[in-house]
């Protein structure tokens, strides 16, 4: 085992995964030697003849796991961008075992009683872990009695395995739905790079022809670009076609176990069960703020809707509504966004732009490290320091640039770790982003549509929750808080994409060099709220249809099956007041990985929860003019260290609400998210 690269920490900097030095044949024995090493760690706790108190109990727990954690954040992480049989093979044998392994640990009632006798020293985090470890322990099962966790082990181990069925069968259905064309002409809209891209793609998936992979949502970005309804069409229905002969099945007998699993640990259904850990604390709320908002967003997007009809001189259902959504945006807000995408470069708007945003917040600067390499053709290695001196002193860690689609990559966009920050362990982040850009066949760098821009921007947000962590204990490092306050860096990271001062670093025309006309920017502005009936309609429809699924109590979950899928969702919509014709949501049951293969499960309410957050932190931002606007260097740099030391660098160790409230002066408002949104008379 000692000759297996994943068995010890990496030699390179940050620990940096060795990619070049892993092989497949590691995975498997990596595995099952990590999980008998953190028995053996565990056994060892349980074992100490000693009293149990917070460094041999509390901090070897922390401390254990580490190899574990190391083979699994590299295999995992693999499997997303560059998915094989063979890599699906292990996951499939893998996923079982892990489960068992953390019933194990969470079940062994010796060391839950080691960990409630320690007592935790008086720093906030250290005792917040304390609260967290024993509320973990039980809400895990180790309260159980032996029959009740004998059925646990059970539900847990087919949990699992059906979660990686479902993200498998996902895949499988992405790569063998992906759009053929004949001909360039069927793809009339496109500019000639991407046309070319087309080509690449079936040249890759062993087609001729052109080819379009899908993304992971129901509508398809090149919907707004495509000039022929056929062509619209054509990617419309084959991304809803995704799982349905694979998943329909997988999704009911989750939804069953979950709703089992959820009664077993004494909350009357998994929704209740998730959401007691997340800030909302109870799933009616989550409930309320989607239902509150429906009716408003329908009746939004209605009126949207007829704008199109309008233009388009006849019917418009969802295939088309991207692309006369674009042409009235277009006509009525002078905003031409072929135009405009040629001001997004994706180079300059990662280095002169996202980066130019966070050093002129953070003081940190982010560079190239050519003398490490991705796992990948076109995955860039960067440096974050606190500052350009060279000294060790100024290291922050690794960022790992992923952005271009491979067939191999499932689809969306994320923000994943390889090594998390922990003062106990003295480890750096290592944090990676992944999108699926379309590579332009010709060489050239893409030109980012003001989505894909947003999300360059988003996904950085979360990678700075991880890079510019500084707590002690791994628990709690970065993003491993609940899930609904998770995006709020994110969210809020996306405000500076347009953010005068950030876009006019950046935003030059790739032909000719031309910064971005004010016209532009102000027709950004003027357009920013078209649009917003359809884009808030199409998620709160898939957040409804999440907690649809795991709202159900036991026995209403054993009456499904997988023919009532579609009418399921469609009655949860109904009872929320969302029915808007020719409006698909985001994700449905069969193709939504998020809940189903992802660990948004009873939690993709937490977006806009989080935009709460976003939206009125950043009217702080605007409000004490520290960012934005002209303002001055230095206050930009005492606001963003402000978010970086009440937000950005706590991690989990903190109180969320109090950090939000300690940033804004008060609790959080809902008002500023209802006035971005257009839907001011919602509530």
């Amino acid at each position: 085992m000692t000759s297996n690269p994943l068995l010890s920490p990496s030699p390179l900097p940050f620990e940096l995964p060795d990619f070049a030095a892993i092989d497949k044949a590691h995975y498997l024995p990596a595995f099952h030697e990590a999980m008998a090493r953190q028995r053996a760690e565990i056994d060892a706790i349980v074992a100490n003849p000693q009293p149990p108190n917070w460094e041999n109990t509390v901090e070897a727990w922390e401390r254990s796991g580490r190899d574990l954690e190391r083979v699994a954040a590299v295999f995992y992480n693999l499997l997303g961008t560059d998915a094989d049989e063979e890599m699906e093979e292990i996951a499939a044998t893998v996923a079982p075992l892990l489960a068992a392994h953390a019933d194990a640990l969470y079940l062994n009632k010796k060391l839950f009683e080691r960990i409630k006798q320690a007592t935790a020293p008086d720093d906030e985090e250290s005792q917040r872990l304390h609260a967290y470890l024993l509320r973990t322990f039980a809400r895990r099962g180790a309260g159980l009695d032996d029959k009740q966790m004998q059925r646990l082990k059970e539900i847990n181990a087919r949990l699992s395995v059906l979660s990686d069925a479902f993200g498998r069968n996902l895949l499988a259905s992405t790569k063998a739905l992906a759009v053929g064309f004949d001909s360039p002409e069927e793809l009339a809209g496109l500019d000639p790079a991407r046309i070319e891209a087309a080509a690449a793609d079936a040249a890759a998936l062993g087609r001729t022809g052109y080819v379009i992979p899908l993304e992971l949502p129901s509508v398809q970005s090149l919907q707004s670009v495509l000039e022929k309804p056929e062509a619209r069409a054509k990617l419309y229905e084959a991304s809803q076609k995704r799982g349905q002969d694979t998943n329909a099945e997988v999704v009911v007998e989750m939804a069953q176990l979950r709703a089992e699993r959820a009664r077993l640990l004494g909350y009357d259904t998994h929704a209740d069960y998730v959401i007691a850990e997340e800030t909302a604390l109870t799933a009616q709320a989550a409930r309320k703020l989607l239902y509150d908002l429906a009716p408003s967003a329908s009746q939004n997007a209605e009126n949207e809707h007829k704008l199109l009809v309008e233009a388009a001189g006849g019917e418009v259902g969802g295939a088309d509504w991207p692309y006369w959504e674009s042409k009235v945006r277009a006509r009525d807000f002078d905003l031409d966004e072929a135009e405009l995408a040629k001001y997004f470069p994706l180079d300059q708007v990662l280095e002169k732009g996202v980066f130019f945003a966070a050093r002129r917040l953070y003081g940190i600067t982010v560079k190239k490290r050519e003398d490490l390499r991705g796992y990948a053709e076109g995955v860039d290695v960067w440096e974050v320091r606190e500052d350009e001196s060279g000294t060790e002193k100024g290291a922050i860690g690794l960022f790992i640039t992923d952005y271009f689609g491979r067939p191999s990559k499932r689809g969306g966009a994320w923000m994943s770790s390889f090594v998390d920050q922990s003062e106990l362990l003295g480890t750096k982040p290592v944090v990676v982003n992944v999108m699926g850009l379309s590579k332009p066949a010709d060489g050239s760098q893409p030109l980012l549509s003001l989505d894909e821009l947003r999300t360059v921007f988003h996904e950085f947000g979360h990678a700075l929750h991880g890079l510019l962590s500084a707590v002690r204990y791994p628990s709690f490092s970065g993003t491993n808080v609940p899930r609904d306050y998770v995006e709020f860096p994110s969210q809020i990271n996306e405000n500076w994409a347009l953010d005068p001062a950030v876009v006019r670093n950046y935003a030059f025309h790739v032909e000719t060099g031309e910064p971005i006309p004010q016209e532009l920017l102000d027709a950004i502005e003027r357009a920013r709220q078209f649009g917003q009936g359809f884009a808030t309609a199409e998620y709160l429809g898939a957040a409804i249809i999440d907690l649809a699924w795991h709202s159900l109590s036991c026995e209403e979950a054993a009456e499904l099956t997988a023919a009532d899928i579609e009418t399921f969702a469609a009655r949860a919509l109904e009872d929320a007041g969302l029915v808007v014709a020719g409006l698909a949501p985001r994700y449905r049951s069969t193709y939504f990985n998020h809940i189903f293969a992802g660990g948004y499960a009873a939690g993709y309410y937490s977006y806009l929860w989080a935009e709460v957050l976003d939206a009125d932190g950043f009217d702080w931002f605007r409000q004490v003019e520290a960012a934005g606007l002209g303002s001055s260097p230095a206050a930009a740099r005492a606001a963003g260290t402000r978010f970086r030391d009440l937000v950005l660098s706590r991690g989990g160790s903190r109180d969320y609400g109090e950090a939000f409230a300690a940033l804004r002066g008060r609790d959080k408002d809902i008002r500023a998210l209802l006035r971005r949104r257009g839907l001011a008379g919602a509530i």
